[in-house]
């Protein structure tokens, strides 16, 4: 007999929206991240290029991508029986890839939609 010891490389990956599409689970954690924006006008979709956020369509299919990033948002909000928990990320002044402020924004259309923030959360 062996005595297995658990570690890291048997912990399952998370689901992505291809996942969990006609799934439904007791309980849900959502990572939210920049990759479905809060900008002036509306929801931006971007995707993480080497070391930068940029756009993510090319020239022309800006609805199109727009409108599958919330998609898989939706897929993936909508999964839970029991309850969620949205996780979104605190911002870092000191990296670029993190502004503090666009995290806030998601934050903050979250909170404006009625989803209270965690108990002694910041």
């Amino acid at each position: 007999m062996t005595s297995a010891v658990p570690t890291c490389w048997k912990t399952p990956p998370p689901n992505i929206e291809y996942d969990v599409q006609g799934l439904e689970l007791d309980w849900v954690c959502v990572a939210w991240d920049l990759d479905l924006a809060r900008g002036p006008s509306g929801w931006i979709a971007r995707s993480f290029k080497g070391s930068r956020w940029e756009p993510k369509h090319p020239a022309g299919y800006a609805d199109q991508r727009r409108a599958y990033t919330l998609n898989s948002y939706r897929v993936l909000l909508t999964r839970a029986r029991q309850g969620m928990v949205i996780f979104v990320p605190r911002g870092s002044a000191e990296d670029a890839t993190r502004p503090p402020d666009a995290y806030d924004a998601i934050d903050a259309v979250l909170q404006s939609a009625g989803i209270p923030p965690l108990p002694g959360s910041p």
